[in-house]
């Protein structure tokens, strides 16, 4: 059952990719943005359904990242650097969450 979930899910990826790079006719920016929300349902899938609170504060950061690199191709696509700024603090307060997390799931209080 395993295996056959591993074939689906590569199936299923493959043919994202064929569609996205060989079927649509768009800018490279585009595709890229399509990969990116492609790659934020799957970190939703292992925020949702993680088996331990790690993985799933492990996603939480993943989907961080995956949110600055989509604002940095929207400003590349817009032409407008405050999307840069919106990523910057989204990284930094990314960061300050992904601590809080750990320190709390570590059995601590914040103020430690």
């Amino acid at each position: 059952m395993k295996l056959l979930r591993w074939l689906l899910g590569l199936l299923f990826i493959a043919a994202f990719l064929y569609g996205n790079f060989f079927i649509y006719d768009g800018l490279i920016l585009y595709k890229l943005i399509n990969v990116i929300l492609f790659c934020v349902v799957f970190v939703l899938y292992r925020v949702l359904f993680g088996p331990t609170a790690a993985d799933r504060i492990v996603a939480v950061d993943i989907m961080g990242i995956l949110i600055v690199g989509l604002l940095a191709i929207l400003g590349l696509v817009y032409e407008q650097s405050f999307f840069m700024d919106i990523g910057l603090i989204w990284a930094l307060l990314s960061f300050i969450a992904s601590l809080a997390f750990a320190k709390v799931l570590e059995g601590r209080y914040l103020d430690d």
